[in-house]
């Protein structure tokens, strides 16, 4: 029973994180209606600036430089090319996002080349001990963080102007311009606001156990997806419930692994993906997306 409390707590603390990157594909979408890809490029961003500043700046002053440049890393993304796309094919722009990411994604992988990067985290590998069940302090750490946050996002998208703007947007864009609201700038402000939350993601996607930055860190955003696609694409509460599942999903499949062995190897990695393809079988716009209804 020990063991299942401890990969169901890690489970949790992993499933935040997921849903801060979650969340950041459900800002850009609700802003934009526009899947981005190029997210996992803002997360190795965000977590690059951090790894090479810690030690001249100290690791609080470089995770700050890190949420601020992946922020401004988005921002640019948007001003620079999305924003000279606007009016195309939504279809049309996620494929522009999937060349903004490769080429961003290039350029980070080859100045990180084979090197495993520490953040310079000050929790270390110290571990909680609750009687039979340990527990890392950076699990505890990213839980915090991830509810405040989370929390945050959620006051400032129901009660300031730039959360009103983005609702409207997200009702209609076309109704939101006309009533004055800047669709310009809530999408420059979703961009931004998203790769803050990767950024974030990446220091506790990088720490104890893991042992630092390195290339494939940008793939973790890949394993967020299906929480942001099972939870809705437009639903930023499915963000954090679809985050939880993947996390606790992936824990207690990783978790069990020795006792799943006739399901075959690496049964962690690709459990997020049978959980969404099973939602999406029973609801195909997520658990909390909205249906589109069509009248013929």
């Amino acid at each position: 029973m020990s063991t299942f409390a401890e990969i169901l707590l890690n489970g949790v603390s992993l499933g935040s994180v997921y849903a801060l990157i979650a969340l950041g594909f459900v800002v850009i979408f609700r802003a934009t209606e526009v899947v981005n890809f190029a997210h996992a490029s803002l997360l190795l961003a965000g977590g690059y600036v951090t790894a090479t500043l810690h030690d001249d700046l100290g690791f609080w002053p470089a995770l700050l430089v890190g949420i601020a440049g992946a922020a401004v890393v988005g921002a640019a993304v948007e001003f620079l090319v999305m924003r000279r796309y606007r009016g195309s094919d939504h279809s049309v722009l996620a494929i522009v996002t999937i060349g903004v990411d490769i080429l961003l994604t290039t350029e980070l992988t080859r100045r990180i080349g084979t090197d495993v990067l520490p953040l310079g985290d000050p929790w270390g590998d110290a571990v909680l001990r609750l009687g039979p069940i340990s527990l890392a302090h950076t699990r505890i750490a990213a839980f915090v963080a991830a509810a405040l946050l989370i929390t945050a996002f959620l006051l400032v998208f129901r009660y300031t102007s730039w959360g009103v703007a983005m609702r409207a947007a997200a009702e209609s864009a076309e109704t939101a311009a006309l009533m004055g609201v800047r669709l310009g700038r809530v999408s420059l402000g979703a961009w931004a606001v998203a790769g803050g939350l990767a950024a974030v993601a990446a220091l506790f996607l990088t720490v104890f156990p893991t042992p630092g930055l390195e290339r494939a860190t940008s793939l973790a955003a890949l394993k967020a997806f299906p929480a942001a696609i099972l939870g809705g694409l437009d639903s930023t509460t499915g963000a954090l419930v679809g985050g939880l599942l993947v996390g606790i999903t992936e824990s207690l499949a990783t978790g069990y692994q020795s006792d799943l062995t006739f399901l075959g190897r690496g049964l962690g990695d690709l459990a997020p993906y049978l959980v969404m393809v099973v939602i999406l079988l029973i609801r195909p716009a997520g658990l909390f997306g909205t249906k589109e209804l069509a009248r013929v």
